[in-house]
Order: C-alpha cells, then sequence, then structure tokens
C-alpha cells in the first residue's frame, strides 16, 4: 500500500493527499515508466549516465505549467547534455499537440496517465484529483537526487534559480 501524505499540497489554499514517499535530497531517484508523446514507454533508466531535471506538473494546459515548461525550455540550451523532463497525467496527444503549439523542443514530456507510477515513486500523485502536483528533482549521473522541491501550493511557480543551480553543479 503507498503512503498517503494529507495536506502534502494545497491548490488554492485548499489541502490535498499527496500518494508517495516525500524523498530528500540524497535519496536514490526512483526509476519510473511512463508513456511518450509517441506512446513508447519512457523509464528514468532510459537516460541513466546523464544529469536529468524532472519537472512534474498538473497539466500543460494550465497557466503555471505553460510558464514553468517553456521557462526550463528556455534554459535548457544553456545546460549542456541536461535532460529535461515534464511530467503530467495529460494524455500523450495533449503534450505533444501543447508542445508543437508551444514550440516546445528541448524539453522531453512524459505521460503518467496510465498507471502514475512516476507519482506514486515521486509522492507527487494527487489522490483526489489523478494528477501530479507541482514538483522539481534533479537526478545526478548516477542516480541520485540531488535537488528535490515540492511545491507547497499548486498554483506556485518552483525555485527556478535553486533548480538551475543544483544541475549546472554537476
Amino acid at each position: 500500500m503507498a503512503i498517503e501524505r494529507p495536506g502534502g499540497t494545497t491548490m488554492r489554499g485548499n489541502p490535498l493527499t499527496l500518494v508517495g514517499p516525500e524523498l530528500k535530497a540524497g535519496d536514490p531517484a526512483p526509476n519510473f515508466t511512463a508513456v511518450g508523446n509517441d506512446m513508447k514507454p519512457v523509464s528514468l533508466n532510459d537516460s541513466a549516465g546523464k544529469v536529468r531535471i524532472i519537472s512534474a506538473v498538473p497539466s500543460l494546459d494550465t497557466p503555471v505549467c505553460d510558464t514553468e515548461t517553456r521557462k526550463f525550455n528556455q534554459e535548457a540550451a544553456g545546460l549542456g547534455d541536461v535532460l529535461v523532463l515534464t511530467v503530467s497525467a495529460d494524455l500523450p496527444f495533449a503534450q505533444k499537440r501543447w508542445c508543437a503549439a508551444a514550440g516546445i523542443d528541448k524539453v522531453v514530456t512524459v505521460s503518467d496517465h496510465r498507471d502514475m507510477a512516476f507519482g506514486t515513486a515521486y509522492g507527487t500523485y494527487i489522490k483526489e484529483l489523478r494528477i501530479e502536483s507541482r514538483a522539481v528533482f534533479v537526478v545526478d549521473q548516477s542516480g541520485t537526487l540531488r535537488y528535490v522541491e515540492y511545491v507547497k501550493e499548486v498554483a506556485s511557480e518552483p525555485n527556478y534559480e535553486a533548480v538551475l543551480a543544483a544541475a549546472k553543479k554537476l
């Protein structure tokens, strides 16, 4: 049975339950399998040996998620060989459409809609809504979490500067 964290996040001040552990920097990054825009499985292990920024968002079709993903897409150019993944429960078709319309070409979007495997492994699955909460993780080349930020209020943006600084250190 998965861990439940009542009040683990809020939406417009209303407490919601997160399913899964609360990870911390220094923990091993759990592997997960999500669905790529081509409908093929994508796992964290597929990018072993790379630095990864994983941005969990509720839905790309919302203003804050749109802003966050565009910001990471813009910054990705200056990060060298860092893989930037955005995970949401949006369907892969919707993610592909949104990326094309937004000109996203450096961030890889993956869908957790099928099993919520990422959300359950990383503690970002909002039980009441079956979507991801907002969180950002930086994983080093050896698969260790080096930065973890669970954004308390879903409608707030993450600390971009801290995320990018953590990734650049690696």
